[in-house]
């Protein structure tokens, strides 16, 4: 642990920070199993909507450097793929 003050709030800063991006990238990964349940099931209606939701999370998150933006691109990439290949 850190001696200095300043370092210490710092450090439980970083703690809250990794926990809160922790969480936002678990959403997405929930979103993806999502749009991908749908896709096993043949519901391109109900796929769409929720690829569009789950794109909005991601771009949104890859822009603030939660995701990075490589591996954002690449999972919208296959999901579009998929979709259209219903």
């Amino acid at each position: 642990m850190a001696n200095i003050k300043s370092s210490k709030k710092h450090a439980l800063l970083s703690e809250k920070r990794r926990k809160l991006n922790a969480s936002k990238r678990s959403k997405v990964k929930t979103f993806i199993k999502k749009v991908y349940s749908f896709i096993q099931k043949k519901d391109k209606a109900k796929a769409n909507q929720a690829f569009s939701l789950l794109q909005s999370i991601i771009d949104r998150y890859s822009v603030k450097g939660i995701l990075h933006f490589n591996k954002a691109a690449r999972h919208k990439s296959r999901l579009i793929k998929s979709i259209q290949r219903m």
